[in-house]
């Protein structure tokens, strides 16, 4: 695997690309007029989707109907020196569809006690934790 980043301003704009030739953009939102999420809102992002992709293909493979997936990220920081990374990611995932809550739960614990390799790569240094909804109630 292998990531190409560019400078594309005069600022912290950067354009990373994988690959396959996808891009994202990167920026210091500290900055006024920002254009791009913070590295550490991509390690958000990165956990969320991770999982998120291991959640539905699961849910998929057992033939659950998924019409809407969505999910919200929260992290703590603490202060280490002059870095400040995450203590705590807590991951909330909020299912619609028919979709048995006993199988959506399964799934959320499969990935992320198995599968997300963006959370076992966290797991050292950081406490992540999930909830699950699916069609407004906790499962």
């Amino acid at each position: 695997m292998k990531v190409s980043l560019n400078r594309i301003n005069d600022d912290y704009l950067f354009e990373c690309t994988n690959e396959a030739g996808n891009k994202i953009l990167m920026d210091n939102t500290s900055q006024p007029n920002a254009k791009g999420v913070s590295p550490m809102e991509s390690l958000l992002m990165a956990a969320a989707s991770c999982s998120g992709i291991d959640i539905i293909s699961i849910l998929k493979k057992q033939r659950q109907e998924i019409t809407s997936f969505n999910a919200e990220v929260e992290g703590e920081r603490i202060q280490v020196d002059e870095a400040k990374p995450f203590s705590h990611i807590k991951l909330t995932f909020n299912i619609e569809g028919a979709v048995d809550p006993a199988k959506a739960l399964k799934a959320a614990e499969l990935s992320f006690q198995k599968y997300c390799s963006v959370t076992k790569t966290l797991e050292p240094n950081v406490t992540v934790s999930f909830e699950v909804t699916v069609n407004g109630h906790m499962a």
